[in-house]
């Protein structure tokens, strides 16, 4: 996908995996060194994508109703109200956590059923995600993998 679509392909390869879809985003980032992208560009195009993605989830959980999350994106009602309890905890800052493996999209969706602003979300999401492409593209890179 990344040498056929260049830095557009990590967006929008990011953008998928911050969504109910499996796959590492992470290795998209590293990939896109592979490949001799700018490290910063990497985390921010990586960022970006992620974000919208965690964002779509977001709105995913605003707009559906709790049969329709189950019914048709298959999420586990029981892990959901799990998640829902503890982001209630925390609030908005939850989306700082939006980029765990497992975890994350069901953050984003809580934080959407809470009706959370969508501006405070968007902004410590972004937050959380830069941080976590930071440390992934600064490690790959002072490791002298690329």
């Amino acid at each position: 996908m990344l040498t056929n679509l260049g830095l557009f392909g990590l967006f929008l390869g990011c953008m998928l995996a911050a969504t109910i879809l499996p796959f590492s985003s992470e290795t998209l980032a590293i990939g896109a060194l592979a490949l001799h992208y700018d490290p910063w560009v990497v985390v921010l195009v990586a960022s970006l994508g992620n974000t919208l993605g965690g964002m779509i989830s977001f709105f995913m959980g605003w707009l559906c109703k709790w049969e329709w999350l189950e019914k048709y994106f298959k999420i586990n009602r029981e892990k959901l109200m799990k998640v829902h309890n503890r982001v209630y905890k925390y609030g908005v800052w939850a989306a700082f956590f939006s980029w765990l493996p497992l975890v994350g999209d069901l953050i984003a969706i809580a934080l959407g059923l809470m009706r959370i602003s969508p501006w405070k979300t968007l902004l410590v999401m972004f937050l959380g995600k830069t941080l976590r492409f930071i440390i992934t593209v600064g490690g790959a890179s002072m490791t002298g993998w690329f």
